[in-house]
């Protein structure tokens, strides 16, 4: 059964080693993700909050209006996909966090971004 506020959020990502500095402990990864709202009702996104992790458990968190600039407005069945990148001082981290949605009928509600692992190739098996 479908619910009215469905937002699914999917995440691919690359290590950037020609802007990364591993001796200073600069590790700079882009990352993709695609929004897509399986809800009955269009959304909004509103704003973002971040939580990215390094493996040295040091935390950074980042919140702020909309994703690169924008608040895209899906409606149900549409998907909205944009790129960006973070700075992380290990090798391996990982980020998760929420998307502030509004709904056509100004209903508000987070929609969960799943943990996603940050790695420099040949690190992890």
């Amino acid at each position: 059964m479908k619910t009215e506020n469905d937002i699914a959020v999917s995440a691919r990502t690359a290590y950037l080693a020609e802007q990364s500095d591993p001796d200073n402990g600069r590790h700079v990864f882009a990352y993709t993700i695609r929004i897509t709202n399986n809800g009955t009702v269009a959304a909004q996104l509103i704003s973002r909050h971040w939580i990215i992790t390094d493996a040295n458990n040091r935390v950074q968190e980042v919140k702020g209006p909309g994703v690169i600039g924008e608040q895209p407005l899906l409606q149900p069945g549409e998907s909205f996909e944009y790129s960006s990148g973070s700075v992380i001082a290990t090798a391996v981290g990982t980020m998760r966090g929420s998307y502030q949605m509004r709904t056509a009928h100004g209903v508000e509600f987070d929609a969960d971004i799943p943990e996603f692992t940050l790695s420099m190739p040949r690190v992890l098996h």
